[in-house]
Formats: structure tokens, C-alpha cells, sequence
């Protein structure tokens, strides 16, 4: 009964979400101006602004003459000293949290989330969720119980500002009306040790196992909960969990992880993909997952996009939303309203969609091979692998991670070096590289130039016993739902912590 009456009192709303969504459509570049122009007001008299010179600005013509394109690593300085006390260093005040990401080239991070942008974060988040059960004619979801593979809720004070992983600070603000369908616990999402963390998420599970409708997490761990699930009662998922219906998916590329995920669920579900970062919530699915993510141009952010080919020169192309093109990799860029200003985010990006403005996440500024000249890039070896395991529809692929191999013996070629768990490895092992290897110089002419000319040998699987890349994380502390692998490389610090574990 209870379900019924939520599920009537929810339509209206969901109805008047769906009429805000579409409002929210029309006149992006409209939106991106105002944004940009309420921001610099906001924060013309912080000590950035001023620096800056925010008050003279007029346009997006003066913002990129006055401010320039930074790096987390760039902005240590005023993070410093909003950490050790100092107010309206970029945004007015002080943050309301300190967001912690594990850094990829600075350590841990601390972003601020401010009183202005911590809504934002929020609402996102429903505005996906609403959409979903509005284009799916779902509203029954919403009143079934929602398992979040999120981070730690246990949050330390800095310059007595509370601060934790955005996801366990967003557990402090679940609105209401869903609060009491939340999982796992407040007490469980505090526990430190992940082990630990996810089999009492699973005993609570299995308290509300019926009535779970909903289950939300980066794809390796989302597998490693329901493996854990498995084991503990020794059934599918569909049969622990029948009335789960929807996986709300994001952090990495989905793909590698589907047909795994599927086959320990027993079936297909729906998949709901966002794309939520420490510095704000980027883009959500409103759609099928082919056709791209929403870019949110209504929010806080003031979007740039800088063309990859640019990115690491001395004078990067800036570009606002009017002016991006499909087909393009561009580094995300972003100002908003925790006072980062044209902070590089660290993604890459590519438009398939300009009406409405939908992206895919093609992979990390940083994260690419170009050991010998080919710059291959997450993309391509995330595509190359979808296109070989669809033709071996045998295999199964728990995780992997690419690095350049240096032939230091004569006679033997350098190559890049697939460092693969399989759960299901193929029976023809070199085949299988082989295929691979095709499609990778299908998908990147320098690549196959390289292996026409003899540069570079074909690419070389090494295969990774069962628990191997779970063992590096444990051993190298990075357990836990924001603790994502490094997926290519070009050095081989990751590859051969692997390897010393086989």
C-alpha cells in the first residue's frame, strides 16, 4: 500500500521534472553566457577576482584574456590558504566541505564545494534519476529501496571545514523522500576497511532483498558486491534481488564490464550512466547510452573545450559551447561556483551531439601511450577490446591495463604489452592478440603505421591470474569506489606492480 500511495504522490513531480527538463533544453548558449556573467559577479572581490581583474571583465573574449587555464597543481597555492583559514580566496567565504579525490599526478586533492555549488551536486543527481522513471514510465522505482556503492560518510575537519570523498558528503544531504529507502546504513558507509564495508552491505542486502529496485557504483566494484552476493547464498542476482531493475553506472567506461556484470546478474537491465566529478556533476544519460551524455548547461559551471591537438601548447584553443564541433576530442575545462576558474578537469571529451549537446568520455588528458610516436589513447583501447570480445562471445574480461614495452634484446620488438584478468580466457590465446591487435590499427593509423614498418611487434596479452588487479589495490591502499585503474599508460609503474604479483 505504501508504495502505491508514494507512487501516486510521486507522478506530479516527476511530470513537473520532465517540464523543467525541457525548458532547460532551450537556449544553452544563452544559459553559458548568464552562468559565466553571474559568476564573475559573485566573486569580483575575492582576492582571484581581484587578481584578475574580475571587475573589467565583460565577455568570454575578456574571461580568456585574464584568466588562465590551470591544473589542480596550479591552484595549490590558493587552496593552501583557504585550508589554513583565509576567507573569499575564490569564492566569497569559505567552502561549506572539502571534496578528497585521489590525484593522479598531485596526491590527494582537496576541492571546494561551496554553499552555491553543493545544491547543484544534488539536484543532478535526481534530475537523472526523475528522467529515467519519467521516460521509462517508471515511477515505481522511486519507491523501492537503492543500494549506493558510495564512499566513506565519516568526514575529518580541515580549518574546521568538514572534509571527505564527495560521495560520502552527498549521503549527508539524500532528500527526504528518499532517505528511508537509502542503502547501505550511515554506520555501514562509515567503516573504513572496504572488505568489511561490502560484506555488511551485502547482510543488509539481504534484509531488504525483495525490495531493492535500484543499485548505483563504478562497474569493478559494483562486480565485486555482486560477486560477494553470490557467494554468500549461491544464486544469480535476478533471483537474490527480483525486483532490481536499474544500474546507475559512472566513473569508467561501462563497456569493458557489461557482458560480466550481465552474466552475474542473469540478464540484461536497464543502465543508467552519470558522469558526477569532485568539482561538479558534468553530464547525465537522457537517453540510450550510444547516443551520448546531457551535458548540464543550465547549472553553475561555465563550460570550456580545449582541442586535445592544442592542449600541451603554448597557446591552447579556447572554446565555448558555441563553438564546438562533433568528432573532436576536446579537454574539459570548467568554471563554477566553488571558485574553480578555468580549471582543467583532467577528462577528455567528445561531442555526439549538438542539439541537444551530448559528450562521451573518451579518457584522460594524461593517461595515453606514446612511447613510440603512436599516442594511443583510453578510447581506443576500450573500443579495440569491445570489437574483439564481440567476436569472441566466450570471453570474459574482469579488468585490464596497456603499457609500452622497450626491447632491449636484439631480434625482439618493442610492443605494447596488454596486461589482462580474464574470468574467461580465450582457447586461442595468440588468435585472440591478433584480433586484438587488428582492430587496434583499425582504430589508429599511427599505430599500424608502426606495425607496417616494422617499428613496433604486434601486441603481446599477458594474462593476470583471477584476483590480481584486486590484490594490487589492496596492496597499494587504493580499495574503495573512487579508486579507478589506470587503464593505459606510458611508463610501466602500474604494469609491472602487476606483474610482481603473479
Amino acid at each position: 500500500m505504501f508504495t502505491k500511495i508514494q507512487t501516486l504522490l510521486t507522478e506530479p513531480f516527476l511530470h513537473w521534472a520532465a517540464h523543467r527538463h525541457q525548458k532547460h533544453l532551450q537556449n544553452p548558449e544563452e544559459h553559458q553566457r548568464r552562468i559565466l556573467k553571474t559568476l564573475i559577479k559573485k566573486a569580483k572581490n575575492t582576492n582571484f577576482g581581484q587578481i584578475h581583474n574580475f571587475p573589467t571583465i565583460k565577455n568570454y573574449t575578456d574571461f580568456k584574456k585574464n584568466v588562465p587555464i590551470r591544473t589542480y597543481e596550479e591552484f595549490i597555492p590558493y587552496i593552501n590558504a583557504i585550508r589554513a583559514g583565509t576567507d573569499n580566496v575564490l569564492w566569497p567565504g569559505q567552502p561549506v566541505y572539502w571534496a578528497t579525490t585521489a590525484g593522479t599526478t598531485a596526491g590527494s586533492k582537496y576541492i571546494p564545494i561551496s554553499r552555491a555549488s553543493l545544491p547543484y551536486h544534488i539536484r543532478s543527481a535526481r534530475n537523472a534519476l526523475f528522467h529515467y522513471a519519467t521516460r521509462t514510465d517508471n515511477a515505481t522505482l522511486l519507491a523501492r529501496h537503492m543500494v549506493f556503492l558510495s564512499g566513506n560518510s565519516r568526514l575529518s575537519m580541515t580549518s574546521q571545514v568538514p572534509t571527505g570523498r564527495l560521495s560520502g558528503i552527498v549521503n549527508y544531504h539524500v532528500p527526504t523522500y528518499l532517505s528511508h529507502q537509502h542503502l547501505p546504513s550511515h554506520d555501514t558507509n562509515c567503516i573504513e576497511n572496504w572488505e568489511e564495508k561490502i560484506d555488511q552491505i551485502v547482510t543488509e542486502t539481504l534484509v531488504y532483498r525483495k525490495h531493492i529496485g535500484l543499485i548505483a557504483g563504478i562497474p569493478p566494484w559494483l562486480q565485486m558486491y555482486f560477486d560477494k552476493l553470490q557467494e554468500r547464498t549461491g544464486q544469480q542476482i535476478k533471483d537474490i534481488l527480483p525486483n532490481f531493475s536499474l544500474l546507475v553506472h559512472g566513473g569508467v567506461n561501462f563497456s569493458p564490464y557489461r557482458q560480466k556484470l550481465f552474466d552475474t546478474i542473469g540478464q540484461a537491465v536497464d543502465t543508467l550512466e552519470t558522469y558526477p566529478a569532485s568539482e561538479g556533476f558534468i553530464a547525465w544519460q537522457d537517453q540510450a547510452p550510444e547516443l551520448g551524455l546531457l551535458l548540464q548547461l543550465h547549472q553553475d559551471i561555465f563550460f570550456e573545450f580545449v582541442p586535445t591537438s592544442t592542449y600541451f601548447t603554448t597557446s591552447p584553443t579556447r572554446l565555448w559551447i558555441d563553438e564546438v564541433e562533433t568528432g573532436v576530442d576536446y579537454a574539459l575545462i570548467i568554471s563554477s561556483s566553488a571558485g574553480l576558474w578555468a580549471y582543467a578537469i583532467g577528462d577528455t571529451v567528445r561531442f555526439t551531439s549538438l542539439n541537444p549537446y551530448r559528450i562521451v568520455v573518451t579518457g584522460r588528458v594524461q593517461h595515453f601511450i606514446s612511447a613510440f610516436g603512436e599516442h594511443v589513447i583510453v578510447e581506443e583501447v576500450e573500443k579495440a577490446l569491445e570489437n574483439t570480445l564481440e567476436r569472441y562471445t566466450e570471453v570474459r574480461v574482469t579488468e585490464f591495463t596497456v603499457a609500452p614495452f622497450v626491447s632491449t634484446t636484439a631480434g625482439t620488438f618493442s610492443c605494447h604489452e596488454w596486461l589482462i584478468e580474464f574470468s574467461q580466457a580465450p582457447e586461442n590465446m595468440d588468435a585472440f592478440a591478433s584480433e586484438l591487435d587488428r582492430q587496434m590499427c583499425g582504430l589508429n593509423p599511427y599505430y599500424a603505421d608502426l606495425i607496417r614498418g616494422r617499428v613496433l611487434g604486434q601486441l603481446r596479452i599477458v594474462p593476470l591470474q583471477a584476483g590480481t588487479f584486486y590484490g594490487y589495490r589492496k596492496k597499494e591502499n587504493r580499495l574503495g569506489e573512487q579508486n579507478k585503474v589506470v587503464r593505459l599508460a606510458n611508463d610501466r609503474k602500474v604494469a609491472d606492480k602487476l606483474l610482481r604479483l603473479r
